[in-house]
């Protein structure tokens, strides 16, 4: 593994990787975005390949501890690496959630076992992992989760089911919320566990989007057995590790993370350049109002970025808590169904039809999964509460099931497979 530049010499080190990814990357093809090349490759074989191919050469992982096979590296050097990049194939599928939110969360509260075990392995391609967190009887209320996990001598049966699970069939490990005490109130009686995931006793349902994707899941636990040597932090104190998952969450989802690699737009961060290209190829670029949707375009994209590095900064620094990581991903999200809007407004009456290969059929297509960016990672509304709560200090709203035992609160039950309601 070759040695990087000085820690603090940002442009030597940028230098060094753009000399490497020339020589080693493959160049995308013209028009071609990383985006696309994920969807393509159902199965993540290529971008396996990739990440390998980043790991051998040193730049996976940069801002990893090197005990755990990462560089130690500041976020400024993987923001130049990523600046980079634009313009190779890179293995974007492993950004979310396996390097931004779930490797992090093992940091924080892997055992040295687990961390040794799995996280060179995240960083290398051989392991891609998911979250099992949402259920389908749950709606947001994340801590009201059905699905038990019941203690069996050195082991856990699993039981119950989780959905949206993004990219479960292709995965090979999950982090997974699960009830083992349901005496103590609903925060107080949840364990967190590494869940391997094509074993007896899960099985996996890909769910057929409306735009034609099928990246959702939905999983069906039926005495799986997880290890007790799998459990994440402490027994029945799941909740302080999911709260800190969703702290990586929503800096991955808001763009803040340090643990992304590469992005999936060749254009750079944000989709301001492609409605360029798109009022372009509709030869509307000279139209007045088309280029104010550009120009207001653009100017969500810099705001998204200097919010960005602020809040990254302040949390660094101190300045913000750690959920401050929900301004980024609540203007991101609201900026996001903006872009969406002046998309569809660019091309007009080309959003009912178009030829194969036509942007337009991408921005029309895309349109239909608008709504993705205000709920991964927690809803606007979720994301309101938590900036409200805990940024600004205001006071929490009453919760009827504070503090009371979890089987004395009227709750949905899991469902089985066949779809009825399950014990």
């Amino acid at each position: 593994m070759p040695e990087h530049a000085h820690p603090d010499d940002v442009e030597a080190f940028r230098l060094k990787a753009r000399a490497w990814l020339a020589d080693t990357m493959p160049r995308l093809p013209e028009g071609v975005e990383n985006a696309q090349l994920m969807f393509e490759d159902e199965y993540a074989t290529r971008a396996r390949e990739l990440q390998r191919t980043l790991f051998d050469g040193g730049y996976a992982g940069l801002c990893f501890p090197v005990e755990y096979g990462g560089h130690g590296l500041s976020r400024p050097h993987q923001l130049a690496f990523t600046q980079e990049s634009l313009g190779y194939e890179m293995p974007v599928v492993f950004n979310v959630p396996s390097l931004s939110i779930l490797a992090p969360t093992l940091l924080d509260f892997g055992t040295e076992e687990q961390k040794q075990r799995h996280i060179p392995k995240i960083l290398s391609g051989e392991e891609m992992w998911v979250q099992f967190l949402s259920e389908p009887s749950g709606g947001s209320d994340l801590a009201g989760l059905v699905t038990r996990a019941t203690r069996d001598g050195d082991v856990f049966m699993l039981n119950g089911s989780k959905i949206w699970s993004s990219g479960a069939f292709r995965a090979d490990y999950a982090l997974c919320l699960a009830r083992t005490n349901w005496h103590a109130p609903k925060h107080r009686g949840i364990t967190c566990f590494i869940v391997k995931i094509h074993q007896p006793g899960i099985e996996v349902q890909q769910i057929k989007m409306a735009n034609g994707w099928n990246e959702f899941c939905q999983e069906y636990f039926d005495d799986a057995v997880i290890p007790a040597e799998n459990v994440v932090g402490e027994i029945d104190d799941g909740w302080t590790v999911a709260t800190r998952l969703l702290v990586h969450e929503r800096n991955a989802v808001g763009g803040a993370s340090p643990f992304t690699s590469g992005v999936a737009t060749s254009s750079g961060r944000g989709v301001g350049r492609n409605m360029i290209r798109l009022a372009t190829s509709c030869q509307a670029d000279k139209d007045p109002t088309v280029r104010q949707l550009v120009a207001e375009s653009r100017v969500l994209d810099r705001v998204a970025h200097q919010l960005v590095d602020r809040v990254t900064t302040g949390i660094a620094s101190g300045y913000f808590p750690a959920p401050a990581g929900s301004l980024p991903r609540l203007f991101g999200a609201t900026a996001s169904e903006r872009s969406h809007d002046i998309g569809l407004e660019i091309i007009g009456n080309r959003a009912g039809g178009w030829s194969q290969g036509e942007m337009a059929g991408d921005i029309a297509v895309t349109f239909l999964t608008r709504q993705n960016s205000s709920l991964g990672g927690g809803s606007n509304e979720m994301q309101r509460n938590i900036i409200a709560e805990r940024v600004l200090g205001m006071p929490r709203e009453f919760a009827a099931d504070k503090d009371k035992p979890f089987d004395e609160v009227l709750h949905n039950a899991a469902p089985t497979r066949s779809g009825g309601a399950g014990g």
